[in-house]
């Protein structure tokens, strides 16, 4: 099962480009680096085109945070019926990008940077990472286990209550950790899969959560 290209649908190849040239500036130099001017001769494009294709300022920085969390993937919604391996497999591709994302330079400015302007009247980059931002990965990941349910592989009764969970057990409070300058993890597979196995110990049907529950005693 191919696993959700985000990106390459919503932005084309040059529009990526530009894209993570932004995202450099903003990790390199904060937010003043991030200028329309800046951008264009950073990434080699007219003012005119980075206009046509995001508007404002605040229509560049969703752009830039919707591409931003494309990079956390999971399975396409296409109403194929999920294999245990299949489900697994996808539940520990999100697991793994999501602490990827999180804990990468770029996630971590914005977030810093979101924190930083809270306080000030207007400030809009905190609601942009929201909407564009955890709550799309929160919508595609609440798809995934949806379809584990279907499947009959996950049971559940609320699928917000069964998502909150498994995004608890793959993060805890690494990513407060690595805002205030914690090192990331050095085993990012290792924590995925004992987040996976958890969430399907918990969620899983009578078979599967014995088969995580073996699993994990041997991880």
């Amino acid at each position: 099962m191919p696993v959700d290209t985000v990106a390459s649908a919503k932005f084309t190849p040059r529009q990526s480009v530009v894209l993570a040239e932004a995202l450099r500036l903003l990790v390199e130099g904060g937010d003043k680096a991030l200028t329309t001017s800046g951008l264009a001769r950073a990434a080699n494009c007219s003012k005119e085109s980075l206009y046509k294709w995001f508007g404002d300022r605040d229509g560049l920085l969703a752009a830039m945070i919707s591409f931003q969390q494309s990079k956390v993937r999971t399975a396409d919604r296409s109403g194929e019926r999920l294999s245990v391996e299949a489900l697994r497999e996808h539940l520990e591709i999100f697991a793994r990008d999501l602490l990827e994302v999180l804990g990468g330079d770029v996630s971590l400015a914005l977030n810093r940077l979101a924190i930083g302007q809270s306080s000030r009247d207007g400030s809009k980059l905190g609601k942009l990472l929201l909407e564009h931002g955890r709550h799309e990965i929160d919508r595609r990941a609440r798809a995934l286990i949806e379809a584990g349910k279907r499947s009959g592989l996950l049971r559940f009764d609320d699928a917000d209550d069964a998502y909150h969970t498994l995004y608890g057990l793959v993060v805890s409070d690494l990513h407060v950790r690595m805002l205030l300058g914690e090192q990331g993890l050095k085993d990012i597979t290792r924590q995925a899969r004992k987040a996976v196995d958890a969430f399907i110990i918990l969620h899983g049907t009578q078979k599967e959560a014995g088969e995580a529950q073996r699993a994990s005693a041997v991880r």
